[in-house]
């Protein structure tokens, strides 16, 4: 979107918004540039804090944010003919402002010119590699977003909104069964007092300032399991009533599903929603819609997805295919459960696009039928999968089946 779109000047008669990143030593640790972009700007945009870093020499009008920040965006474009300096934190770009006004703007429109990264600075204090540490924001965000990122050895740093979050990430890695994960607290990094707390996330309780990065290195404690990175997690990693694709045929089914960054699933009788929160879990980008009759297990499907850090799960709360009205058109559909109900194969099918994939699971004669009669008119794969565990049998072992599951598996064209 560019300013025109917006109701501003047209993009031609105001320059571009520059963006220049402050770090916690303020003006004296600008580059020369970034200080010549602030001295000769009209109008400067910033935090109340950010605006006070800048000496009172400078002429320009300076807006504060206000609350929420979304109600100063569009006055930005109406600055025509004004050079509109925006002040950051550190690196615009890095779950800053920088990207949200790149993306309203477009990109010819923003000039971003970033001081060090919290990130940076926080790996150069602990002495660890940027590419070998993990980064998860939490900025406005959910604590379960962490989730995914928590195994035994990894270094991770959580940016977060405030003081409370390194409160919030020993508390979830505690009750993860990570309690001996070492918690590193870097405040203010970059000004002259800097501050160091460190500490276990088990026995975490130290007051920390308002700007602050929170370092990790998780150890797991005695007896924790973790969890896989793969689809497939073991069936106690879910709340269930017994509705649930189990991990052997999930695995496979996320294999026939094939999930690609970005891309939305729509779960359709989901269940415990194990398929729709394991497809979120390949990557930070991919989206689901987890469609399921029950109210009761929709609140389970919303747990489960909490606990196994895809929190932005939709959750949708209806009978398909009624329910599918009005959706997100997806990427690809799991049809776990509902074959039989009338039209609901037909609505999955019509709200495919071309390229979309479609995956079914049946396990009863009847919905076996279906998938038949669709394998015959629309062509893919049919697979009947039979899995057996090994079982006592007296004082010997012998192998008790599960119930056979036949999936279809179809690309449309």
């Amino acid at each position: 979107m560019h300013a025109a779109d917006l109701g501003g000047a047209p993009a031609a008669l105001s320059p571009p918004v520059v963006v220049v990143g402050l770090g916690a030593d303020g003006w004296d640790g600008l580059a020369p540039r970034s200080r010549a972009e602030i001295e000769a700007a009209e109008v400067l945009i910033g935090s109340a804090r950010q605006l006070h870093l800048v000496p009172v020499s400078v002429a320009a009008e300076r807006v504060p944010w206000p609350s929420p920040l979304s109600e100063a965006l569009p006055g930005l474009v109406e600055q025509a003919g004004r050079a509109v300096v925006v002040l950051a934190s550190g690196d615009p770009m890095l779950s800053g402002i920088g990207t949200t006004l790149t993306r309203l703007l477009g990109a010819d429109r923003v000039r971003v010119l970033p001081a060090p990264s919290s990130v940076s600075l926080a790996c150069a204090r602990l002495g660890w590699a940027v590419e070998d540490t993990a980064v998860v924001t939490l900025v406005g965000r959910p604590v379960e977003l962490l989730h995914p990122h928590v195994q035994p050895g990894r270094r991770l740093l959580v940016l977060g909104s405030d003081g409370g979050t390194p409160a919030q990430v020993a508390a979830l890695l505690a009750r993860r069964g990570y309690g001996a994960s070492v918690v590193t607290v870097l405040g203010d990094l970059g000004a002259p007092d800097e501050t160091r707390h460190a500490g276990t996330a088990a026995g975490w309780s130290a007051a920390v300032p308002a700007l602050a990065v929170t370092a990790v290195e998780c150890r797991a404690d005695p007896g924790t399991v973790p969890l896989p990175t793969v689809p497939g997690l073991p069936d106690e990693a879910y709340e269930s009533d017994g509705q649930l694709t189990k991990s052997d045929v999930r695995a496979v089914t996320l294999a026939r599903l094939a999930p690609v960054p970005g891309g939305l699933l729509w779960d359709v009788g989901a269940g415990s929603g194990s398929i729709g929160i394991e497809w979120m879990r390949t990557h930070p980008s991919s989206r689901a819609v987890a469609v399921e009759a029950s109210a009761e297990r929709a609140g389970r499907i919303t747990r489960n997805a909490a606990r196994l850090g895809v929190p932005y799960l939709q959750v949708v709360v209806g009978r398909a295919p009624e329910a599918l009205q009005g959706l997100a058109r997806p990427d690809a559909v799991f049809i776990g459960g509902g074959l039989t109900t009338p039209g609901l194969p037909e609505a999955c099918w019509e709200a495919l696009p071309p390229g979309g994939r479609l995956v079914a699971n049946a396990v009863t004669v009847e919905s076996e039928a279906v998938l038949a009669a669709w394998f015959a008119r629309a062509g893919g794969d049919l697979l009947r999968l039979g899995i057996q565990h090994a079982e006592p049998v007296g004082r010997f072992t012998g192998w008790k089946p599960a119930m056979p599951v036949t999936i279809w598996t179809v690309v449309k064209p």
